[in-house]
C-alpha cells in the first residue's frame, strides 16, 4: 500500500514538473542556438540525433530555435541523398529550417562529391573548427 501511495505521489510530482526557462525566454527575437554532431555512421545514433534535435524543435517550437547539424567523419553519412531513410528525415528538419553541414576534409578522405549530399547541406572546411567556433559563439552543443 504504501509503495502504491509512494508511486502515484511520484506521478503527480512528474506529471506537474515543468521546464522553467532561463531569461530571457526563447522566442523569434532571442532564439535557443542549439548545436548537435553527427560523428558515427551507425543508423541508430544517427537516428537519435535527429530525433532529438525533433525533440527540441518540437518542445521550443522552430520559430524559437536556430539549429546546426555539424557531419563528420562517419557521421557525413546522414547527408548522404543514397540513404533514403535518413534523407528523408534530415530533409524534414530543413523544412524547419535546421542547418545541415557537411565537413570537406571528410568529404575529401571519403572521396564525396557535393553532388551526392543532400540539397541544402552546408560544407565548411571542418567540421570539428565548425563546432568549436559555434561554441566560442555561445550556442548551446547537446551531444545526445
Amino acid at each position: 500500500m504504501i509503495r502504491y501511495i509512494s508511486l502515484v505521489l511520484m506521478i503527480c510530482v512528474f506529471a506537474f514538473a515543468d521546464t522553467r526557462f532561463a531569461e530571457p525566454k526563447p522566442s523569434i527575437d532571442n532564439q535557443r542556438q542549439i548545436l548537435f554532431s553527427i560523428n558515427s555512421g551507425d543508423e541508430e545514433k544517427i537516428n537519435h540525433v535527429l530525433s532529438s534535435a525533433n525533440n527540441v524543435l518540437k518542445f521550443y517550437g522552430p520559430e524559437n530555435v536556430h539549429m546546426r547539424i555539424v557531419c563528420y567523419y562517419h557521421g557525413i553519412k546522414a547527408l548522404l541523398k543514397k540513404e533514403t531513410e535518413i534523407a528523408v528525415r534530415v530533409d524534414a528538419l530543413m523544412q524547419y529550417d535546421v542547418e545541415f553541414v557537411a565537413c570537406e576534409n571528410t568529404m575529401k578522405t571519403k572521396h564525396i562529391s557535393k553532388e551526392e549530399l543532400i540539397d541544402g547541406s552546408e560544407i565548411v572546411t571542418a567540421g570539428i573548427v565548425e563546432i568549436a567556433e559555434r561554441i566560442k559563439e555561445g550556442w548551446i552543443y547537446i551531444v545526445p
